[in-house]
């Protein structure tokens, strides 16, 4: 199993329509084929703490088999669609991905 992990920050401009265009596209992101289950939320209202960073605008996890099925969803024409249609409504990205 691998887990991909992604957070946005998006710019604070955005509308609240184009804010529920992107959760649209990402939550499209779940329904390439190589993905075994797909989760996208925006900061939870847990207690805050030192240790968290809820400074994103959207988290996206994506389980996949494996790296081959993660290569999969990389190339995969409903990811690149997904960024080339968004990539202009982030300022900043971070991927995690464990295995």
């Amino acid at each position: 199993m691998l887990v991909h992990t992604v957070y946005f920050w998006l710019r604070p401009d955005l509308t609240a329509a184009q804010l529920a265009d992107f959760r649209q596209g990402v939550s499209s992101l779940g329904t390439i084929k190589s993905v075994d289950q797909c989760f996208v939320g925006t900061p939870a209202k847990t207690e805050k703490r030192p240790i968290i960073d809820d400074s994103y605008t959207f988290g996206l996890t994506v389980i996949v088999k494996d790296v081959a099925a993660h290569d999969l969803y990389q190339v995969d024409p409903i990811h690149l669609d997904f960024i080339a249609k968004f990539k202009t409504y982030w300022v900043k990205v971070q991927i995690y991905d464990a295995a």
